[in-house]
């Protein structure tokens, strides 16, 4: 049974579709495929086989000998004039930093984002500089050296409840107009919700995984459900209608590849929020006879659940609608953060150090050591 609406019922089908929506979704298997390709040719240390020791679970002092994600590397200025490398590496258990201090052209050259490399080094844990991997060999991975199930970060929810918590809800819409409208997303049979249910929610700081984007996603609407029945003059259908399509846009700002999370020329150019707008509006256009009042309160609530100019909204919340949708928004990205962040401690580690997603320390009361 289709558990969301098709398309049959949806009203016609656009003539021209918004986007052309990128391939599958990639495993790590064929992302590494072509990327370790072109690695395999860069002269770096040679390393011994290793298993795994998930980075959550790396304690002060700790060395290792693994294989890891590389998320990002730049290279940075020291006080002397050198330079050091900051790597972010990640696993399916969370992300760390890591630095390294010597032969930075080479293992720069190694760390590809987007690949998977064997580290050699040590885990430090610092109050002042935050806990970070001490590199102190870098090379790339050989396909027997890893388990991709090792490494790839998913949501820790179920893809299929997901699907049918979502299917549940977009069944309480009353609107024929924003049925049709939802249905040109999240049908079935629309290319648009098979990378939807895939993408991740952010690059950093928020269900930045497979399956991220509708984790997120379907967390602020059920959100926005709950809410709308205890605040007066609510339009229930529009609010969650925007809630569902208020990062539409990300589909197009971001990449699809899963082990290096980025944004695209597009979402540099133009950024989520105005491609997810225009992406909406295009769609709303094709429906013939479509409300424009509430075509305008859907577009209002995507162009403003940033909430402020600053946080790049082009507009502010004027609607109670697009207000519920920007508060339920923001606080399921910084929840987001905490599991984030928890996800990243150490056993009997109650506090985190400073993160830039919380703007501040953690604390899980749950977690401290007997």
């Amino acid at each position: 049974m289709t558990i969301r609406p098709t398309s049959q019922a949806a009203g016609p089908a656009p003539s021209n579709p918004v986007a052309t929506p990128s391939a599958a979704f990639p495993t790590v298997e064929n992302v590494m495929e072509a990327q370790q390709a072109q690695l395999s040719e860069t002269p770096t240390e040679v390393l011994s086989p290793a298993g795994h020791r998930e980075l959550s679970a790396l304690v002060d002092g700790e060395r290792i000998d693994c294989c890891y994600v590389v998320r990002d590397r730049s290279r940075r200025p020291t006080k002397r004039g050198g330079e050091w490398l900051a790597l972010k590496l990640s696993d399916r258990s969370g992300c760390v930093n890591a630095k390294s201090w010597d032969e930075i052209e080479a293992r720069f050259a190694a760390a590809t984002p987007g690949t998977i490399v064997r580290i050699v080094g040590r885990f430090e844990c610092s109050s002042q500089w935050g806990d970070s991997l001490i590199v102190e060999a870098i090379s790339p991975a050989a396909a027997g050296d890893y388990d991709p199930a090792d490494l790839l970060e998913s949501s820790p929810e179920p893809l299929e409840r997901m699907e049918a918590d979502l299917g549940s809800l977009l069944e309480t819409i009353q609107s024929p107009h924003l049925r049709s409208l939802l249905a040109r997303f999240f049908a079935d049979e629309s290319e648009i919700w098979h990378r939807f249910r895939d993408a991740p929610a952010a690059k950093h700081y928020h269900q930045a995984y497979r399956h991220g984007l509708l984790e997120h996603t379907l967390s602020v609407a059920q959100g926005v459900s709950a809410a709308a029945s205890f605040f007066p003059g609510i339009d229930r259908d529009v609010a969650i209608t925007g809630a569902l399509l208020h990062d539409i846009g990300k589909l197009e700002a971001y990449n699809d590849d899963p082990l290096a999370i980025d944004l695209t020329d597009l979402g540099r150019l133009i950024g989520e929020i105005p491609l997810g707008y225009y992406r909406v509006r295009r769609e709303i256009e094709s429906i013939d006879g479509f409300d424009p009042d509430l075509g305008w309160a859907v577009l209002h609530i995507i162009l403003s659940h940033h909430g402020t100019l600053e946080h790049g909204s082009p507009v502010m919340p004027a609607t109670r609608e697009a207000t519920l949708v920007h508060m339920m928004d923001n606080l399921g990205g910084r929840l987001g953060s905490f599991d984030r962040i928890e996800r990243g401690l150490a056993d009997g580690q109650a506090w985190s150090s400073f993160d830039r997603g919380i703007d501040g320390s953690a604390y899980f009361r749950g977690r401290r050591a007997a």
